[in-house]
């Protein structure tokens, strides 16, 4: 069966070790923190941990979904000059809602086959604490009587108006189409959570991380930037959110809608944080006598009804398996992204995904879904679980909202 979407091919390309800052709970002590700023400290770290000089990126592709800032619209170009990458190189920002950390991968794949750079330095970055109050009707000035139209940001960017519902609607829709139970989503979200705690506790997580403070970015000739974190907290080392979560307790937590599925304890949680990753060709990679991580090996977005976007990844996966030549039981590990315990539960049963190989060091319910962060961190883990356990084959995939999958393989080529 053939599927319609872009599919993308790497024949050489690298990601090498990345970075990410911890994810911390909304409104928590990177509440104040510009996108920006977390960018720069992630992709500051992603490119010493890699071992390129900032000297060496030809090409900066960045994520960032709602504003954090007014000055949201230099984000990337801020976050490749702060991060040290020289003046000369562009710096361009991607948006795919959900998906936008793997299409920052697949652009990159995309900038790398074709030449135009030899490494590129990819970041995603979110705050969901800084998140407007929005207005857009106000430039013509205020009417008599008029109500006053400043609405959260956040919230109404849930609803899409095509089908006239919201993304946590479309997770139910797929609860009543795969006869998926509210006892099923709690059981999967206290098992994502018991995964996370687990991987938090053995120091899996901490590899990834890196630890953000109060300080400051320094550019000569241009103003200082920085982070300042919130209240009396001098430094954040891990991820907030991950706690042992029996499903018992979780079955307690009233459900959104009414006879629904979807609690604020199996959906996705708001999180701050950035994750960044240096991708190069293999040549680079060869002449700086470096080590790669993984190698990117294809990328494949594909489009499904807005009603059931949820469903996006299994069109993306089956899409990435047809052009490469696998088969499902090829791949050692997926990273689906949890945006809602019933829709990731859909996305393993239209695939027949064996639920043992997902998310095997927690997902989103769990840490968290900071928007464009989220498919850079997958990725990141993805790669660091498949080298952690000597397995080949991996695919990074998640569901966006309008109606979209978007998916990742990437390969341990010393399995």
């Amino acid at each position: 069966m053939s599927f319609k979407g872009f599919f993308n091919a790497y024949q050489d390309v690298w990601m090498h070790e990345g970075a990410r800052t911890p994810m911390v709970d909304y409104c928590g002590a990177l509440g104040h923190i510009s996108p920006t700023d977390l960018g720069i400290k992630a992709a500051r770290e992603a490119l010493t941990r890699a071992g390129v000089p900032p000297s060496e990126i030809g090409s900066v592709i960045t994520g960032n979904m709602a504003p954090g800032d007014f000055d949201q619209f230099f984000l990337p170009r801020h976050i490749g000059l702060y991060a040290g990458v020289p003046v000369e190189v562009p710096a361009l920002m991607a948006q795919r809602i959900c998906g936008t950390g793997f299409e920052l991968f697949r652009q990159a794949g995309e900038h790398i086959q074709s030449g135009a750079a030899e490494a590129a330095l990819v970041v995603g970055t979110e705050s969901m604490t800084r998140n407007p109050i929005a207005a857009f009707d106000h430039r013509t000035g205020f009417k008599l009587g008029a109500p006053i139209g400043f609405k959260d940001y956040m919230w109404e960017a849930l609803k899409d108006p095509a089908p006239g519902i919201n993304m946590i609607q479309t997770a139910e829709n797929l609860a009543k189409a795969y006869k998926i139970s509210r006892q099923d989503v709690d059981a999967f979200a206290s098992d994502s959570f018991a995964k996370a705690v687990a991987a938090q506790q053995s120091g899996f997580l901490a590899g990834e991380i890196i630890p953000v403070i109060t300080e400051k970015f320094e550019l000569e000739g241009y103003a200082a930037r920085g982070i300042k974190l919130m209240g009396k907290v001098t430094e954040v080392t891990q991820d907030t959110h991950p706690r042992i979560s029996p499903a018992d307790v979780l079955a307690k937590l009233r459900s959104v809608y009414e006879g629904g599925v979807q609690t604020g304890g199996n959906s996705s949680a708001l999180v701050d944080g950035a994750a960044a990753c240096v991708v190069t060709s293999g040549m680079y990679a060869k002449a700086h006598g470096l080590q790669p991580m993984a190698r990117l090996v294809a990328a494949a977005v594909v489009g499904v009804p807005p009603e059931i976007m949820g469903i996006g990844p299994a069109p993306a996966i089956r899409l990435l398996l047809e052009r490469t030549g696998l088969k499902l039981a090829d791949i050692a590990r997926f990273e689906i992204n949890e945006a809602q315990g019933a829709q990731t539960l859909a996305v393993g049963r239209e695939l027949g995904l064996d639920l043992s190989k997902l998310n095997v060091n927690g997902g989103a319910i769990a840490l968290g879904h900071p928007l464009a962060a989220t498919g850079v961190r997958l990725t990141i883990t993805l790669a660091r679980e498949l080298k952690r356990s000597g397995l080949r084959y991996g695919i990074s995939s998640a569901c966006v909202g309008g109606g979209q999958g978007i998916a990742l393989l990437i390969e341990n080529t010393l399995a």
